[in-house]
């Protein structure tokens, strides 16, 4: 059942309005890019921004996808692709002086490789003004054509693969009704039996219901499709359209279960209320 609890002190987190943020918010308008931290309602936005970093999202604000937790737009009729994003994303970066970049995307069902290619696109042009910068990715699910994707991603790999089943397997018809469990296993495996030297992440989300022995299993099962690094954090309801938290979860139980992702044998685990699959990712690169 849904809580009616307020949030608890560890989750809630100050809204953002200070020079630095205002002038981060101002270089992405400039280059019409987007970033998740704001598409999604990220509670560490705030934090983020105050350090330089972002997120990026690209190929545009509307997702094909219709995943009941998410605050990105839906609709099946997306604009078509921006040619000049890459272009503008390495300068982006560039300006901000990031030395690690995390770049996400919409789901694009409606494109033939998911949109793979343009990753790699953006990959190479961040890249050409910097070829010391790390790079990570966090990608849809390929769903229509994953072998065709992961050959494109191939082209110019990433530092780190990074895709998130999100939730148990029990609950993906009401999380995520469009995507499969099984499918984003898959991703990951054949990513890293494709690519074994690039390190695999995945992201879980607490509070929609889950079970102790669901968090489990799912951890587990990350772990025999060889995924490297796990992220573990508090669901937060976007809006009152989406999915309720049905509770909050306690800083001493995501320590706990930090402490058996370690167990099951992840390289790194961040597992904390306010995190998130990009939180503090430049952390993990060494």
């Amino acid at each position: 059942m849904p809580t009616n609890n307020r949030k608890p002190p560890c989750i809630r987190s100050q809204w953002p309005c200070n020079p630095e943020i205002s002038a981060i918010k101002k270089l992405l308008r400039q280059n019409k890019l987007t970033s998740v931290c704001e598409a999604a309602a990220c509670p560490n936005l705030g934090e983020c921004f105050k350090l330089g970093t972002a997120t990026f999202m690209i190929m545009g604000d509307i997702c094909t996808r219709n995943c009941r937790f998410c605050n990105v737009t839906p609709g099946k009729r997306p604009s078509p692709i921006d040619q000049l994003e890459p272009n503008n994303l390495a300068q982006t970066v560039e300006k901000m002086g990031l030395k690690y970049v995390v770049i996400t995307s919409v789901t694009r069902d409606d494109l033939p490789d998911g949109g793979a290619s343009h990753f790699t696109s953006c990959i190479k042009e961040i890249r050409n003004k910097n070829s010391q910068i790390k790079i990570e990715i966090l990608t849809p699910d390929f769903r229509h054509s994953i072998d065709k994707s992961l050959k494109i991603l191939g082209t110019q790999l990433p530092d780190v693969f990074n895709h998130n089943v999100e939730t148990a397997p029990r609950l993906y018809p009401i999380v995520r009704p469009e995507a499969e469990y099984l499918a984003s296993l898959e991703l990951l495996r054949k990513h890293k039996e494709l690519y074994p030297e690039i390190p695999t992440k995945s992201g879980l989300m607490l509070g929609l219901g889950e079970t102790k022995d669901e968090i489990y299993e799912t951890m587990s099962n990350l772990r025999a499709h060889e995924v490297d690094r796990l992220t573990i954090g508090q669901y937060l309801q976007p809006t009152k359209k989406h999915l309720e938290v049905t509770r909050y979860v306690t800083p001493p139980e995501f320590t706990e279960l930090g402490k058996l992702a370690y167990q099951l044998g992840f390289k790194h685990v961040t597992s904390s209320p306010l995190a998130r699959s990009s939180y503090h990712a430049a952390e993990t690169s060494t």
